[in-house]
């Protein structure tokens, strides 16, 4: 696993999330799993090379370790999703083919995002709007944990953090407004980006 990535914007330049935040969602939590997945890779490369493991459903270190990679690997894929589609200034017309599609999936963009904000207070963990590479359509997932809810063949598109690592600190309890202040840093032209090149996408 790489080093960290950096924010691909000026952790002070969001609009309700601080700075302060965003540091440590960044700095401590995105880069803790950045090196946990590092240290489980490790392992199982030396649990390989030992020839000393077993292959038990019950418990064994190959399941444990087998059971965290997802989980710390998702954890750093979906947080750098999440970085990468923030600071913007929230204007859809920057997004002129997924505008479309959303307006095709749900009727309306305003509906599509009344629907997905809907998603976002009932999850957990993580919502994410995605491209479904098998069925060639938009789809919506939540996850509760990072390596629970998503979709094997689906591309992640817009990717919210729903945990309370990610707003309490700014917004208390206040997660609807949150996720409003969301939409007003997402940077549509990103997002309009990894929709192209994920919908280009067939198997």
């Amino acid at each position: 696993m790489a080093d960290p990535k950096p924010l691909p914007f000026q952790p002070g330049s969001l609009q309700g999330i601080s700075e302060k935040a965003m540091l440590i969602h960044h700095d401590k939590l995105y880069a803790g799993y950045v090196k946990k997945t590092g240290e489980i890779g490790e392992k199982l490369i030396e649990l390989r090379k030992s020839g000393n493991y077993e292959g038990n459903a019950t418990y064994s270190e190959l399941r444990a370790l087998k059971s965290e990679e997802t989980f710390a690997t998702n954890g750093v894929y979906l947080h750098e999703w999440y970085f990468d589609v923030l600071g913007g200034d929230g204007a859809t017309e920057k997004a002129p083919e997924l505008t479309k599609a959303l307006i095709e999936k749900w009727g309306s963009l305003v509906d599509g995002i009344k629907y997905f904000s809907a998603c976002g207070m009932a999850a957990r963990g993580w919502s994410v709007l995605c491209w479904d590479i098998k069925d060639q359509c938009l789809r919506h997932y939540n996850a509760d944990a990072h390596n629970q809810g998503g979709i094997w063949g689906c591309v992640p598109i817009i990717t919210l953090d729903c945990y309370e690592h990610a707003y309490f600190l700014d917004y208390g309890s206040d997660k609807k407004a949150y996720i409003e202040d969301f939409w007003k840093n997402l940077d549509w032209t990103k997002v309009e980006e990894f929709y192209l090149k994920a919908s280009q996408f067939k198997l």
